[in-house]
Protein backbone atom coordinates (compact mmCIF):
# COMPACT_ATOMS: atom_id res chain seq x y z
CA UNK A 1 0.00 0.00 0.00
CA UNK A 2 3.01 2.66 0.69
CA UNK A 3 4.02 1.48 -2.40
CA UNK A 4 1.18 2.38 -4.08
CA UNK A 5 0.96 5.95 -2.36
CA UNK A 6 4.11 6.82 -3.25
CA UNK A 7 3.90 5.76 -6.88
CA UNK A 8 0.71 7.92 -6.87
CA UNK A 9 1.77 11.16 -5.00
CA UNK A 10 4.89 10.65 -7.49
CA UNK A 11 2.70 10.62 -10.81
CA UNK A 12 0.75 13.81 -9.18
CA UNK A 13 3.88 15.81 -8.74
CA UNK A 14 5.07 14.66 -12.29
CA UNK A 15 1.52 16.33 -13.78
CA UNK A 16 1.49 18.83 -11.95
CA UNK A 17 5.23 20.07 -13.19
CA UNK A 18 4.06 19.23 -16.68
CA UNK A 19 1.22 21.12 -16.38
CA UNK A 20 3.21 24.45 -14.65
CA UNK A 21 5.46 23.98 -17.51
CA UNK A 22 2.87 24.16 -19.97
CA UNK A 23 1.87 27.48 -18.74
CA UNK A 24 4.37 29.30 -18.07
CA UNK A 25 5.18 29.61 -21.65
CA UNK A 26 1.96 31.29 -22.27
CA UNK A 27 2.40 35.33 -22.11
CA UNK A 28 -1.02 36.73 -20.71
CA UNK A 29 -2.27 40.28 -22.44
CA UNK A 30 -2.40 41.84 -18.75
CA UNK A 31 1.77 40.55 -18.76
CA UNK A 32 2.69 42.16 -21.93
CA UNK A 33 0.57 45.29 -21.64
CA UNK A 34 2.92 45.40 -18.12
CA UNK A 35 6.34 44.27 -19.75
CA UNK A 36 5.50 47.02 -22.62
CA UNK A 37 4.96 49.72 -19.91
CA UNK A 38 7.71 48.69 -17.68
CA UNK A 39 10.44 48.96 -21.50
CA UNK A 40 8.71 52.55 -22.30
CA UNK A 41 9.48 53.62 -18.88
CA UNK A 42 13.09 52.70 -19.49
CA UNK A 43 13.53 54.21 -22.89
CA UNK A 44 13.59 50.85 -24.96
CA UNK A 45 12.42 51.07 -28.66
CA UNK A 46 9.46 48.45 -28.79
CA UNK A 47 6.27 47.41 -31.27
CA UNK A 48 4.34 44.62 -30.77
CA UNK A 49 1.96 42.41 -33.28
CA UNK A 50 -0.55 39.59 -33.48
CA UNK A 51 1.02 36.62 -34.71
CA UNK A 52 -1.58 35.58 -37.20
CA UNK A 53 -0.86 31.75 -36.71
CA UNK A 54 -1.39 31.46 -33.01
CA UNK A 55 -3.11 34.69 -32.46
CA UNK A 56 -0.35 35.48 -29.52
CA UNK A 57 0.74 39.44 -29.13
CA UNK A 58 4.66 39.41 -30.20
CA UNK A 59 6.13 42.29 -28.44
CA UNK A 60 9.70 43.47 -30.25
CA UNK A 61 12.33 45.20 -28.41
CA UNK A 62 15.86 46.88 -30.29
CA UNK A 63 18.88 45.78 -28.81
CA UNK A 64 22.05 46.50 -30.31
CA UNK A 65 24.72 44.18 -31.81
CA UNK A 66 28.51 44.57 -31.62
CA UNK A 67 30.54 43.33 -33.67
CA UNK A 68 33.92 43.11 -32.59
CA UNK A 69 36.76 43.62 -35.14
CA UNK A 70 40.59 43.19 -35.72
CA UNK A 71 41.98 46.91 -34.00
CA UNK A 72 45.21 48.04 -35.31
CA UNK A 73 46.86 47.84 -32.60
CA UNK A 74 47.65 43.69 -32.62
CA UNK A 75 51.43 43.70 -31.60
CA UNK A 76 51.14 43.00 -28.44
CA UNK A 77 53.16 39.93 -27.09
CA UNK A 78 51.62 36.54 -25.93
CA UNK A 79 52.02 37.54 -21.92
CA UNK A 80 50.13 40.89 -23.08
CA UNK A 81 47.78 39.65 -25.22
CA UNK A 82 46.79 36.46 -22.43
CA UNK A 83 45.96 39.68 -20.05
CA UNK A 84 43.95 41.48 -22.13
CA UNK A 85 41.78 38.28 -23.19
CA UNK A 86 41.06 38.14 -19.56
CA UNK A 87 40.14 41.28 -18.93
CA UNK A 88 38.35 41.22 -21.92
CA UNK A 89 35.96 37.73 -21.03
CA UNK A 90 36.15 39.91 -17.45
CA UNK A 91 34.05 42.91 -18.59
CA UNK A 92 31.99 40.92 -21.07
CA UNK A 93 31.08 38.91 -17.44
CA UNK A 94 30.50 41.85 -15.27
CA UNK A 95 27.86 43.15 -18.86
CA UNK A 96 26.47 40.19 -18.52
CA UNK A 97 25.87 39.99 -15.00
CA UNK A 98 24.80 43.53 -14.72
CA UNK A 99 21.95 42.79 -17.59
CA UNK A 100 23.38 45.03 -20.09
CA UNK A 101 24.57 42.08 -22.68
CA UNK A 102 22.74 38.86 -23.18
CA UNK A 103 24.80 37.16 -25.75
CA UNK A 104 28.28 37.20 -26.12
CA UNK A 105 30.35 34.76 -28.44
CA UNK A 106 33.53 34.51 -30.64
CA UNK A 107 33.14 33.76 -34.43
CA UNK A 108 34.66 30.28 -35.51
CA UNK A 109 36.36 31.54 -38.37
CA UNK A 110 39.89 33.91 -38.14
CA UNK A 111 38.20 36.59 -40.11
CA UNK A 112 38.11 40.05 -39.35
CA UNK A 113 35.39 40.02 -37.41
CA UNK A 114 36.01 38.35 -34.35
CA UNK A 115 32.80 38.28 -32.73
CA UNK A 116 29.41 39.75 -31.40
CA UNK A 117 27.89 41.20 -28.03
CA UNK A 118 24.19 41.87 -28.09
CA UNK A 119 23.39 44.52 -25.91
CA UNK A 120 20.22 44.67 -23.63
CA UNK A 121 19.82 48.54 -23.00
CA UNK A 122 17.90 51.38 -24.20
CA UNK A 123 20.52 53.44 -26.64
CA UNK A 124 22.90 53.43 -28.90
CA UNK A 125 25.32 55.75 -26.93
CA UNK A 126 24.82 53.68 -24.17
CA UNK A 127 25.38 50.22 -26.28
CA UNK A 128 28.16 52.13 -27.66
CA UNK A 129 29.67 53.07 -24.30
CA UNK A 130 29.88 49.66 -22.81
CA UNK A 131 30.99 48.22 -25.77
CA UNK A 132 34.08 50.76 -25.91
CA UNK A 133 34.88 50.21 -22.17
CA UNK A 134 36.03 47.21 -23.24
CA UNK A 135 39.69 46.61 -22.34
CA UNK A 136 40.67 45.19 -25.96
CA UNK A 137 38.60 48.20 -27.29
CA UNK A 138 40.95 50.38 -25.17
CA UNK A 139 44.15 48.64 -26.16
CA UNK A 140 43.67 48.68 -29.63
CA UNK A 141 43.16 45.03 -30.26
CA UNK A 142 39.69 45.49 -31.54
CA UNK A 143 36.79 47.81 -32.77
CA UNK A 144 33.33 47.98 -32.11
CA UNK A 145 30.78 48.57 -34.95
CA UNK A 146 27.21 48.95 -33.80
CA UNK A 147 23.93 48.17 -35.23
CA UNK A 148 19.96 48.16 -33.97
CA UNK A 149 18.71 45.01 -33.90
CA UNK A 150 14.91 44.14 -33.13
CA UNK A 151 13.76 40.94 -31.54
CA UNK A 152 10.60 39.23 -29.56
CA UNK A 153 10.92 39.22 -26.17
CA UNK A 154 11.00 35.78 -24.54
CA UNK A 155 11.75 33.86 -27.58
CA UNK A 156 14.68 31.36 -27.04
CA UNK A 157 17.68 30.68 -29.33
CA UNK A 158 17.34 26.83 -30.70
Amino acid sequence: MKKILLLFLMLCLVVSCKSSDANSNEVKPESIAKLKAELIKKGFQIFDYVDEKTQDTILMQQYYIAFLKKGPTRSQNKEEAAELQKAHLAHLGKMYKLGYADISGPFGDDGDIRGITIYNVPTLKMADSLANADPMVKAGRLIIEIHPWWAAKGFPLR
